[in-house]
């Protein structure tokens, strides 16, 4: 059997699950590694979100990933007023990113829908920090599946770690695993190219074990190598057919966009290529 996660923003619903179309989470919406964004955020300069905002969904996110991470500021408030401006500006739902607990709940707070928050690992402290939050709030989670020892190389390890993590949140919390999202730890191939193949492993055995949904951060798998987003284009198929059903990605890259598109007519989850077809006439459209 396998799960079907849905979440909400103001006006529209997504559902992520094994026979349906893949979702994509915009990560764009994110301080790390753009100076210039955190020196705004840090001035109090929001404006930066609404152009991120409009380029992500333009691109095709489903999902918008919102993380304020800024070094040096009120992160919870931060947060909390990004939440409100992106919700403002998109009817899309919103996956909430921090690792710190006060700018969850805060963010969670001020949230209209039905939320993902992005993450929690396998650690006993953080889901029981963690955990009840999403409970509270009537939300979903993405989990990790690693702990204090390290990030598992094998994927015995992760499924082990996975198992515990679901009979937690179920067991302990009352947290439907259909509100469980996996990360199956998607590693830089530039160092190991045999990652990837653990990696396609732990999918298909979670698909298989668990049947609940999973994603990952798509970029990580091609760090340090060249002409990335073509790596990208051929890892998300290859990730689909294992089992990936979502991936947080940037939606402004059309040949990765494209090729999760196509993937979904072969894998029949866009039931006889209409969504596939339909985007096909509007390009044309535009262009004439």
């Amino acid at each position: 059997m396998t799960h079907e996660t849905v979440l909400r923003g103001t006006g529209s619903e997504v559902v992520i699950g094994h026979g349906r179309r893949f979702c994509l989470i915009g990560e764009r919406i994110n301080p790390t590694g753009r100076r210039i964004f955190q020196e705004q955020l840090r001035a109090g300069d929001l404006s930066a979100i609404e152009r991120d905002v409009q380029a992500q969904v333009e691109g095709g996110a489903d999902v918008l990933d919102v993380n304020m991470g800024v070094p040096l500021t009120d992160e919870a408030d931060l947060l909390a007023r990004a939440i409100q401006l992106v919700q403002s500006r998109t009817d899309k739902p919103i996956c909430i990113d921090s690792s710190v607990i006060e700018a969850l709940e805060a963010g969670l707070a001020v949230y209209q829908g039905r939320a993902l928050v992005n993450s929690v690992t396998a650690e006993d402290d953080r889901l029981a920090a963690i955990l009840p939050l999403v409970k509270k709030y009537d939300a979903a989670i993405i989990a990790l599946p690693n702990d204090h020892d390290e990030i598992p190389m094998e994927a015995d390890k992760r499924l082990d770690l996975t198992a515990k993590i679901i009979r937690v949140a179920t067991e302990e919390y009352g947290i439907a695993a259909a509100d469980i999202v996996i990360d199956p730890l998607a590693m830089p191939i530039g160092a190991d190219t045999t990652t990837a193949l653990v990696t396609f492993e732990t999918m298909r055995r979670i698909r298989d074990e668990f049947g609940v949904n999973m994603t990952c951060g798509a970029s990580n798998t091609s760090f340090g190598m060249p002409d990335r987003h073509t790596l990208g284009a051929a890892w998300l198929p290859m990730a689909m057919t294992a089992g990936l059903t979502s991936a947080i990605m940037d939606t402004r890259t059309p040949q990765i966009v494209e090729a999760v598109k196509a993937a979904d007519v072969f894998l029949d989850h866009d039931e006889w290529g209409m969504a596939w077809i339909a985007a096909h006439r509007a390009k044309a459209a535009a262009t004439a």
